[in-house]
């Protein structure tokens, strides 16, 4: 029995006659390395197993690939495929033990097996991300095994040092470019990723690859972190909830983000005489400017509610937010809100709320960002941070545990997890996990 890959595609050729058929399933190798997401974990239904392999018949030397096109039926594309009517009904009959067809989306692949007198044997349906369901002729009927996609998460570590922008060091240090953005969320209350690094800083960073069926399929967390920074060292652990913590345990987030977007500049600072740049008067201006493109998307620097959404004078469009402890955001000049955005709306921190414009009395595009407390209007750029609750002194000395291991393979002395550390299931619940989802061969109840 061989197998052997075509033209760098996901489907597979068999060299083998239909007794084997059953068994040869569970090695099908047809699959994609997107997550699944959306309606297609909603696709598989519950049915019976299947039923022993069909009788031998002549092997299979021919294979027809297509994938379903926008608003087209599954029997749509196997007629396409050159399937006579019986056939495709009898096939979709099947199909619909295991999937719900009306939910079948654009780019689902197909693939029909023929044997030397041109007669379909097999077909295969493949979900991106998912798996992949085979039928299979047996006499009158069809048969069908469904099997998923391995799914395997791995952990590694990654070094570098800063000769240039952050994302081109991470790259540089072997890992995705999108890691950088991830370690820069996690850090972003304590560095300041758009001003604050400088050349020769260096990082260390623990972070989960997921993969499906071998093939890479995008970042897991961002386990641990440790960056330098002009003589400074900042470490963050991901502990339970998903939260992550210093050295010591205190949390790293704050009440408030460093800034409420991604900017070029700093074009003007909060003052208590400042000449209007449209007005040519000196009045006080209560916020920090931030210079940056138009549309660049607005984040709200704390969770809270919306309590004004709309023009606000010389501010433009204009959203404010209260929060907690008499504070109050507003962020001026934009040119649009998020979409469904109203008033009285409660907002989690860092959810984009509108984008960069030059509405009301501007010369550009930038926003305005300023912060009251208890109705005064306050410098943002020294606001106090609040930090939220360090790690509970119940679970000190377990935090403390899983710092250490993180700690020593960040610098490459151990792998993580050792084998002193439990299973994170029992015990960290969101912290630490690694899960490891085999392939199999299932029967359409295991294929939910």
């Amino acid at each position: 029995m061989e197998w052997f890959p075509e033209g760098g595609n996901r489907f597979w050729r068999w060299g083998v006659t239909l007794p084997g058929i059953v068994l040869l399933l569970a090695g099908l190798a047809l699959r994609d390395g997107a997550a699944v997401s959306g309606p297609a974990a909603d696709l598989l239904m519950a049915e019976p197993a299947a039923a022993a392999a069909p009788e031998a018949a002549a092997p299979l030397l021919a294979r027809h690939e297509r994938e379903l096109r926008p608003g087209e039926t599954l029997s749509g594309a196997l007629a396409a495929m050159g399937l006579d009517r019986d056939l495709i009904h009898d096939a979709c009959n099947t199909a619909a033990r295991w999937l719900d067809l009306r939910r079948l989306r654009p780019g689902v692949r197909l693939a029909a097996h023929r044997d030397s007198e041109e007669a379909v044997q097999k077909l295969e349906i493949a979900l991106d991300g998912k798996g992949v369901l085979a039928l299979a002729r047996a006499a009158e009927s069809w048969e069908g095994v469904w099997r998923d996609y391995e799914r395997t998460t791995a952990t590694r570590a990654v070094r570098g040092e800063l000769d240039g922008g952050f994302e081109a060091a991470v790259v540089r240090a072997g890992a995705p470019a999108d890691l950088a953005y991830a370690v820069a969320e996690v850090l972003q209350w304590d560095l300041d990723f758009n001003r604050g690094l400088q050349r020769g800083d260096t990082f260390e960073i623990l972070f989960e690859e997921r993969f499906v069926e071998g093939d890479p399929a995008g970042l897991g967390e961002v386990l641990a972190v440790r960056y330098r920074n002009r003589g400074r060292s900042i470490e963050a652990y991901r502990f339970a909830q998903g939260a992550y913590y210093d050295a010591e345990g205190r949390p790293l987030q704050k009440m408030f983000l460093r800034a409420p977007l991604q900017y070029t500049r700093i074009s003007s600072r909060f003052s208590g005489r400042r000449l209007h740049p449209v007005l040519k008067v000196h009045r006080p201006h209560y916020g920090v400017d931030y210079a940056a493109p138009k549309g660049t998307p607005v984040r709200v620097t704390a969770a809270g509610v919306v309590s004004f959404l709309g023009w606000d004078g010389g501010g433009g469009q204009t959203v404010k937010v209260r929060h907690p402890n008499g504070y109050l955001t507003a962020y001026l000049h934009l040119s649009h809100y998020a979409a469904g955005l109203k008033a009285g709306d409660r907002v989690r921190q860092g959810e984009v709320i509108g984008y960069v414009g030059a509405t009301g009395l501007a010369t550009g595009p930038h926003l305005d960002y300023r912060v009251q407390q208890h109705g005064r209007w306050i410098d943002p750029q020294r606001l106090g941070s609040v930090p939220a609750d360090p790690v509970p002194t119940t679970r000190l000395a377990e935090y403390q545990q899983l710092r250490d291991a993180m700690r020593a393979s960040l610098t490459g002395d151990a792998p993580f997890p050792p084998p002193a550390i439990p299973a994170p299931e029992s015990r960290l619940a969101a912290a630490t996990a690694l899960p490891v989802e085999r392939g199999t061969v299932s029967d359409p109840a295991a294929a939910r």
